[in-house]
């Protein structure tokens, strides 16, 4: 007689049920372990990192062959070479627009406050800063957007250099028609493969939470936490003020259901704030916008050139950085010097990628051209992967509702003009009729 074993139950039905939860759910988890084990074990959690650089590797080798035929085909298939520069055309200057609004913000609020006096700038350490002390080289940087060898400049993960090229590409598409259907269909099937891939990369994400999290309480701790708790306190204040007054006046203006896009991207903008990279959902952003009812011609357009043009959550944490490091040195805080200094940053903060910790960088710059000594900005190192989660967040947030005014704009101008591109009303834009 056969004798029947009973299935196995406890550990395989915990982990199904695990993997089944929401990614959000997920991430959450991991970020309480990565924090514990950060803390109770940290040499195990530097070692950690590794998980959060696989998965960071893992998004970054699928964006630009994501990218690069979605831009293609959105430009190509637009009605004429004209509504491209019209879309760019709105897509910078809303840019500048909300950038120096955000700017003014920061700049305010941190000067309301007072942040940064008395603050212990003498035991800040300038070597903490070898390596990102070289500024920006903006001949570099118009170089990097025309690069001369594109195989070379997707090697290098160039994404600015990569949008030039495909906006030639898909305006020499449109320009020649029929003839352009065969690489269309095959840029179609590329971008399809891109994005079953990203879906696979976001199921590992909360591996990549979890290594982040450990390394970071690790590595930095929270010993320079107590001395800038209020310059923490202040960054999150601005970003709160962005998100939940700024943000949804613009929304307003263009008739746009903030709180459903919100909602649309939620956990996405938390999986950039847990790996403090922007880029880690640039591909599953685009998709998540499009059945928001944002169109892919606008939104693959506007998405990725927002990723160096549009860094909301940056321009504001370096402004605050910049007011707290001039009270901190006693340097001059008149009304004159914070205009230069907003001046300074809304010019260098333009091609500023969205990787961790890339607006140190501008930081450096623009303290060295205002004179603030880069011993101060090394005393910001210690707490800089705190505020950068925020930030990174809502860098995300901000090129969401980008894409979603610019679309709003250009579907109001098709209304009245009687466009054939976009026959259908969003679902997340409202009608016109509606009010």
């Amino acid at each position: 007689m056969d004798t029947v074993h009973p299935r196995p139950t406890g550990t395989p039905t915990f982990w199904k049920r695990c993997l089944r939860m929401p990614i959000g759910v997920q991430s959450v988890i991991a970020v309480g372990l990565g924090a514990l084990i950060g803390s109770l074990a940290p040499s195990a959690g530097e070692q950690m990192k590794i998980l959060g650089e696989v998965f960071l590797n893992l998004v970054q080798v699928v964006v630009l062959p994501l990218v690069f035929p979605l831009i293609v085909l959105g430009i190509a298939r637009m009605e004429s070479v004209r509504k491209v520069g019209r879309i760019a055309g709105k897509a910078i200057l809303y840019f500048e627009l909300v950038t120096t609004a955000i700017l003014l913000i920061a700049v305010g609020l941190a000067k309301l406050t007072g942040i940064g006096k008395g603050a212990p700038v003498q035991g800040a350490d300038a070597t903490d800063l070898d390596g990102l002390s070289q500024g920006i080289d903006f001949h570099e940087l118009v170089l990097h957007a025309f690069p001369k060898n594109i195989f070379a400049a997707f090697g290098e993960g160039n994404l600015l250099g990569a949008i030039v090229f495909a906006l030639l590409v898909g305006v020499a598409m449109a320009s020649i028609g029929e003839k352009s259907e065969p690489f269309a269909a095959v840029l179609e099937s590329v971008a399809a493969a891109m994005f079953k891939v990203v879906g696979y990369v976001i199921r590992i994400a909360p591996l990549g939470v979890l290594g982040f999290i450990s390394y970071d309480v690790a590595h930095y701790g929270f010993g320079n936490l107590r001395s800038l708790i209020g310059f923490i306190a202040v960054v999150y204040a601005g970003l709160a003020i962005v998100v939940g007054v700024l943000f949804p006046l613009i929304a307003a203006i263009y008739r746009i259901r903030y709180v459903e896009l919100l909602k649309s991207i939620a956990g996405l903008a938390g999986i950039a704030f847990v790996t403090r990279s922007s880029e880690s959902v640039l591909a599953p952003l685009m998709g998540k916008l499009e059945a928001f009812g944002v169109s892919r011609s606008t939104t693959s357009f506007v998405v990725p050139l927002g990723y160096s043009f549009n860094t909301d959550g940056s321009v504001l944490y370096q402004a605050t950085a910049l007011v707290f490091l001039a009270n901190a040195y006693g340097a001059d805080t008149s009304l004159p010097a914070l205009l230069l200094m907003v001046g300074v940053l809304v010019i260098l903060s333009k091609g500023m990628a969205g990787v961790a910790s890339a607006s140190i960088v501008v930081l450096i710059a623009a303290g060295n051209s205002i004179g603030l000594p880069a011993e101060g900005i090394a005393l910001l190192l210690g707490v800089d992967f705190i505020v950068d989660m925020a930030r990174t967040g809502v860098n995300v947030i901000g090129n969401s509702l980008a894409a979603a005014v610019v679309d709003s704009s250009e579907k109001r101008r098709e209304a009245k003009h009687g466009s054939r591109e976009h026959p259908h009303t969003p679902v997340g834009l409202q009608k016109e009729s509606a009010r």
